[in-house]
């Protein structure tokens, strides 16, 4: 459904993803700059919400999901995957508890496949799942804190912060760009979305499209289960074990692969961040080839996200090859309006190029012979 705040002077509406709200009310840079100096909101309201109520909630959610929220307090902050049995992720929510249900917040279109999934494994248990996106709808704003007692159902996105029993491929989080992205989500009734907007603008805030949002996301290369995971992914190619993972709880679909690749493999992709050459004034569109070298080199990936910054200019999320060398030169190859584009692009390391975390554990021992990364039989990927 398209949001009401879609009828603001100068709103452009989004595509993809996130259509239904506002690309950009008539002033993109201004509202990304609004959005880095923590004063501006926007409109989320094409996310999905699904509530579970009833009192095995918890539990059940610990049980067949990669977080362990056994004892999730109220109003704090998690992230969760469904994994396939093979460890691809189906799905991806940000969870959060307020002493009488959880609310996962997700994509648009995987809210009701994911409330259809959950209603499937309840089995015996005392839950309640319910799709409520046509009831609630989310605000953006630039605030790095739990929601507090009062205040609306609120996520807050800890992207960097590699959370308890997470880890990370990446750097830590002080040296990690995304670390200076507050980020959360305030779910309000819908009905009352353009009033919660209207008194935050009282307060002196800007209105912000998603361009706004999507520039600092990607700067901060915080992946998106809307694009940057495909039907291969696995969270270790995208460094979502930091916030999303729990490496030391029980059993659960998909476990043999996420705790394979961390100890023993290598992931067999990575996310990097690409800085585009901006002098063509037009940028490739999300699925372009990501080339070796020149535009007749080897496809080694593809562009996830694009989006133009307020100062780093166009910058992109790419999935690439592990085995692309870390400093090799790249093009963007895709098409605009039916005609072909070649875009130099400089890769930033997200992911390093040798696919091992931060704490990945020490072989020892014969009987860890040919499984280390030196070893002549080590598994050197996923597949």
């Amino acid at each position: 459904m398209d949001s009401p705040l879609l009828a603001r002077h100068g709103a452009v509406a989004a595509t993809g993803a996130d259509a239904g709200v506002a690309w950009h009310y008539g002033d993109p840079v201004g509202e990304q700059r609004a959005l880095t100096r923590g004063g501006a909101v926007v409109d989320q309201s094409h996310l999905g919400v699904v509530r579970v109520a009833g009192p095995d909630r918890l539990s059940w959610l610990h049980s067949i999901t990669s977080q362990d929220l056994q004892a999730l307090a109220p109003r704090t902050s998690t992230e969760l995957f469904v994994l396939s049995p093979q460890g691809h992720v189906e799905h991806a929510a940000g969870v959060v508890d307020d002493g009488e249900a959880t609310w996962l917040i997700t994509e648009t279109d995987h809210a009701a496949p994911l409330a259809a999934w959950l209603d499937r494994m309840k089995f015996m248990m005392r839950v309640e799942i319910e799709d409520v996106s046509a009831q609630y709808a989310a605000l953006g704003e630039p605030v790095a804190a739990e929601g507090a007692d009062g205040e609306p159902v609120t996520w807050w996105d800890s992207w960097p912060r590699v959370a308890a029993g997470g880890t990370r491929y990446g750097p830590p989080e002080t040296e990690h760009p995304g670390a200076d992205r507050p980020w959360r989500l305030v779910l309000v009734p819908r009905e009352g979305l353009a009033e919660a907007v209207a008194e935050r603008e009282a307060a002196g805030w800007r209105l912000a499209g998603t361009w706004a949002a999507e520039a600092l996301r990607v700067e901060a290369w915080r992946p998106r289960l809307a694009h940057e995971v495909d039907h291969r992914s696995v969270p270790h190619e995208l460094d979502w074990l930091r916030t999303a993972v729990h490496l030391h709880k029980g059993c659960y679909r998909g476990q043999e692969t996420i705790a394979r690749v961390h100890n023993l493999g290598r992931p067999p992709r990575r996310l990097v961040m690409l800085h585009l050459d901006g002098s063509q004034h037009v940028v490739p569109e999300a699925g372009a080839e990501v080339r070796l070298g020149g535009a007749d080199g080897k496809a080694v990936g593809s562009v996830t996200t694009v989006a133009r910054h307020h100062e780093l200019g166009p910058v992109a999320l790419a999935v690439v090859k592990r085995s692309v060398p870390e400093d090799a030169e790249l093009t963007v190859v895709g098409d605009v309006s039916g005609q072909p584009l070649a875009v130099a692009a400089a890769q930033e390391v997200v992911m390093p190029g040798d696919g091992v975390s931060a704490d990945r554990p020490e072989a020892h021992g014969p009987l860890a012979r040919g499984l280390t990364p030196r070893g002549p039989q080590a598994p050197q990927s996923l597949l």
